[in-house]
């Protein structure tokens, strides 16, 4: 800080350097938005594995079709997702009654909670004015202890207090005063027998009532934007990359799943531009071989300037049910879920400039397609902007493709691959997010020395990485920032004009070899 000199001698002032780093943002965070058997509903959650899924939304089943696209997701190199959860309306909690009125409501809508067993005892308790829960989910074999629960005379060991942070039940708000203290629940006659599954009459109390409500209707997806439900509960959210809509319905082979409806999809890209995120697509049930598909690529209606941030994929893929209930049936998958774990294994490997594609894209867990396809074959739909998954000897299934929707050759679009697109989408957010200190700051030749400096360690960090074309940083990017980008009209009006430019890496789509006869010893 600037000092005043009062008496002779050294003075030690401390200069800013003007260094703000700019910090890359994550660039795979991928936001799944279906059906799930628990968990909050029309809440962003973030996890980081399947196990966290499986904790707070239930493990794979009929009832849980979300899980099947998360269980790809991690399977093929997924890291952290955000999940949402969307049910229809009328949907009920279960709820339990202990002895004496007090009742416990399940912690999210659905049939789970009717699986829930609670009990009440007064096990080293002294006095009358506590008891001790135990709740137990019969289904995953989960349970919760709360011991020491007061009736009023310590209000932090009230039951509404004590159950907030419970992963199965809450207090009813409506239900008896929590001044009650429920009677204890009998012993079993055996000694040593599990009270949650004797036969001993009012050894537990059952949970009952919960409900999953109407069938899910294209409303519920896509939610209401002012009240941030369904997808737009994403707008609660710091940061998302990816946007998957796993199916509504998972059925064995020969029943097609349920998909979200198309003109869903059309807002959620709007949502993607928003955030600057890709979608990613899945094909309708109609496109069941070649000629239908190349027929039906053009009735997409998830077109315009807005398509670059969305990519589609064909065809899904047959893997071996993992739900244990499933018995070996084979399901159809979409492959959306399985090809965001492929962009993050391929960002943590390459980097996000790299195509998630080629044969290091391999799908893990996929034994099988639901159509195979020749080259000629892919031939006619990669000029579409079709992306297509591939099965081949030894390497096995893998992405074949790269392009965006508006990646068709037709519409010559300069973002028509993902790397490039994905790439000027993490640049732009690094920038945006790494740039808010420029606000209100004097708008004159030493804030733009700064903006220089900083965007251009950046994007110089960038080309040394491999993210751009070119042999040295003049030939790879340039970051403007003065007096002919921000003119004394612009400064008037408060804008600074930043320019930033890059020659970003083109995927090698087409490998062509010439081969030559040479002349061998023909004098001329």
């Amino acid at each position: 800080m600037p000092v005043s000199p009062t008496y002779p001698g050294v003075y030690i002032e401390e200069i800013p350097s003007g260094v703000r780093t700019i910090t890359g943002v994550p660039t795979s965070i991928t936001a799944f938005v279906g059906v799930a058997a628990r968990g909050p509903v029309d809440e962003p959650t973030f996890i980081t594995s399947f196990a966290d899924y499986e904790r707070q939304f239930g493990r794979i089943a009929a009832d849980n079709p979300m899980a099947y696209s998360v269980f790809q997701f991690y399977q093929n190199g997924g890291s952290a997702a955000i999940i949402v959860r969307v049910m229809g309306a009328n949907a009920d909690p279960a709820t339990i009654t202990l002895n004496g009125g007090v009742q416990l409501l399940s912690t999210s809508p659905g049939t789970w909670g009717n699986s829930l067993r609670a009990r009440v005892d007064y096990n080293d308790i002294t006095g009358t004015d506590a008891y001790n829960l135990t709740v137990r989910d019969m289904a995953t074999g989960e349970q919760e202890r709360f011991a020491n629960i007061s009736i009023g005379a310590i209000p932090s060991r009230r039951l509404d207090r004590v159950l907030e942070n419970s992963a199965l039940v809450r207090a009813h708000p409506g239900g008896a005063p929590f001044a009650t203290r429920p009677a204890v629940n009998a012993v079993p006659a055996i000694a040593g027998e599990d009270p949650f599954t004797s036969a001993t009459a009012d050894t537990f109390e059952q949970g009952g009532g919960g409900d999953i409500g109407d069938p899910i209707a294209e409303i519920n997806i896509r939610g209401i934007e002012a009240n941030k439900t369904g997808m737009y509960s994403l707008l609660k959210t710091d940061l998302f990359n990816m946007l998957v809509f796993p199916p509504l319905t998972v059925e064995a082979v020969g029943t097609d799943p349920t998909l979200v409806p198309e003109a869903t999809l059309s807002l959620a890209l709007n949502l993607c531009v928003e955030r600057r995120a890709m979608l990613l697509v899945d094909t309708s049930s109609a496109w069941t071989n070649i000629s239908t598909a190349v027929n039906l690529r053009p009735s997409i209606t998830l077109t315009g300037p807005a398509a670059r941030n969305a990519a589609l994929y064909f065809p899904r893929l047959r893997v071996v049910d993992p739900d244990p209930a499933g018995r070996g049936r084979k399901v159809d998958i979409p492959p959306s879920g399985a090809v965001a774990g492929v962009y993050a294994r391929t960002d943590v490997a390459r980097g996000v400039w790299k195509a998630p594609a080629g044969t290091d894209a391999v799908l893990n867990g996929v034994p099988e397609l639901s159509l195979p396809m020749t080259d000629p074959e892919n031939g006619r739909l990669n000029p579409l902007g079709v992306n297509c998954l591939r099965s081949f000897p030894i390497i096995g299934r893998v992405v074949w493709g790269a392009r965006t929707l508006r990646g068709a050759d037709v519409e010559s679009d300069e973002y028509k691959y993902v790397p490039v697109r994905r790439l000027a989408l993490f640049i732009e957010e690094s920038l945006y997010r790494g740039t808010k200190w420029v606000v209100f700051e004097p708008n004159d030749e030493p804030l733009w020395a700064q903006i220089r400096l900083n965007v251009g360690a950046f994007m110089q960090n960038l080309f040394r990485q491999g993210a751009f074309q070119g042999s040295s940083p003049r030939d790879a990017y340039f970051v403007k920032c003065d007096k002919d980008t921000t003119t004394q009209n612009h400064i008037n009006l408060g804008i600074v004009n930043i320019l930033v430019g890059f020659a970003p890496l083109k995927p090698a789509e087409f490998v062509i070899i010439k081969l030559q006869q040479m002349a061998g010893q023909v004098e001329v």
